[in-house]
């Protein structure tokens, strides 16, 4: 298996929706509608084309990840964080720690390009091996009800959620 991971580009836009509509497929917590959310994505001001990429075995696509623009609201002040959503690989490559590079990888590139922060809405088993933890700690809240467990964040630089507060307010994309 050869694995490189890459910037997604126009042409990929089917395969890898295709790959995110099979990576949710059997996933319980799932309204099987993920492909969609990243297509509309993709069409908003929330959209990051650096932080949309996917993981090749040799040229086939194999998985996509995608961070977006969204905002913690505290009714006095807006901060800029980013929203890690979602993160697909085609289930005969689950388990092979594939997911994990593309975290990785995103994570760096978000902060290369100067991001302090990422949010989560996922697995409270799998995020916390990148960093993640709960954003009650810091005081953020999601915008509907969720368990505390699952809804976390990152701080990708040292005291990148410092003095941030407030409810996240996801891209529209997300509410349709």
């Amino acid at each position: 298996m050869k694995i490189t991971i890459r910037q997604e580009n126009e042409k990929d836009y089917e395969i890898s929706e295709e790959v995110v509509k099979l990576a949710f497929e059997n996933e319980e917590f799932s309204d099987k509608s993920e492909h969609l959310l990243v297509n509309r994505l993709r069409k908003g001001k929330s959209f990051i084309k650096e932080l949309s990429m996917v993981v090749q075995d040799n040229e086939k696509i194999i998985g996509h990840i995608l961070f977006t623009k969204a905002l913690i609201d505290n009714g006095k002040e807006i901060f800029e964080t980013l929203a890690l959503a979602p993160l697909s690989v085609l289930p005969k490559y689950q388990g092979m720690r594939i997911g994990s590079r593309l975290i990785k990888e995103g994570l760096e590139k978000a902060k290369e390009m100067g991001y302090k922060s990422v949010i989560v809405l996922g697995h409270d088993k799998y995020y916390p091996k990148f960093g993640f933890i709960p954003a009650s700690n810091y005081n953020i809240k999601a915008p509907f009800e969720v368990p505390d467990e699952a809804f976390m964040a990152l701080e990708l630089i040292p005291n990148g959620l410092n003095n941030v507060s407030g409810t996240v307010v996801y891209a529209k994309e997300f509410l349709i």
